[in-house]
C-alpha cells in the first residue's frame, strides 16, 4: 500500500459550489481542510494562515489570481475545474505556475492525486510528473486523440520533459 503522504497536511479548498466543498472535505479525511467560496475569502486565507496545499476552482473565484497569490505564499496550488476543462488551460495552468490540474469528473480520487503531488515533491521532481500517466486516456475519451494538436509544441515539450516518469 503507498504511503499516505496526506495525513495532518492543512489545504485550503476554493469553490463557489458548496457541494463540491463538501465533497472534498469528506475526501480529504486525515487533513486539516478550511474551506473558502469567494476570492475574497480565499485571499485573506492565504495571506493569514499557512497551508500546504490549495485546491482552486479556476471559474467562479478567479482561481488563475488565488493561484498568484498561492505561488507568493509558496503554497502548492492545484486547479480543479469543470467549466475551464481544456488542453488550453491545463497548458496555462502549468505555465502559471500549478502545482497539477484535475477535472472535476476525476476529483473522486483526489487523495491519489495529492499524494502523487507531495511524493514527487519529497523525490525531487516536478508535481506534472504523474500527470500525463494518470490523465491522457481521460483527455483522449474527452477531447479526442488530436487533443494535443492545438499547442503541439507545448505538448511536444512537456512529454519530452516528463516521458521517463
Amino acid at each position: 500500500m503507498e504511503k499516505n503522504r496526506l495525513e495532518d497536511k492543512r489545504i485550503l479548498i476554493v469553490d463557489d459550489e458548496p457541494d463540491i466543498l463538501e465533497t472534498l472535505e469528506g475526501l480529504l479525511s486525515g487533513c486539516t481542510v478550511v474551506k473558502a467560496s469567494s476570492f475574497d475569502e480565499a485571499k485573506k486565507l492565504l495571506e493569514s494562515q499557512y497551508f500546504d496545499m490549495a485546491i482552486l476552482d479556476i471559474m467562479g473565484v478567479d482561481g488563475y489570481g488565488l493561484l498568484g497569490i498561492a505561488r507568493e505564499k509558496e503554497v502548492m496550488a492545484v486547479m480543479l475545474t469543470a467549466h475551464a476543462l481544456s488542453p488550453e488551460d491545463t497548458a496555462k495552468s502549468y505555465k502559471k505556475g500549478a502545482a497539477y490540474y484535475i477535472p472535476k469528473d476525476e476529483m473522486v480520487d483526489i487523495k491519489v492525486f495529492l499524494n502523487d503531488i507531495l511524493e514527487a515533491e519529497s523525490e525531487g521532481r516536478s508535481p506534472w510528473s504523474r500527470w500525463f500517466m494518470r490523465f491522457s486516456s481521460f483527455y483522449e475519451r474527452r477531447f479526442g486523440p488530436e487533443w494535443q494538436e492545438k499547442d503541439k509544441d507545448f505538448w511536444d515539450k512537456f512529454m519530452e520533459r516528463y516521458k521517463t516518469w
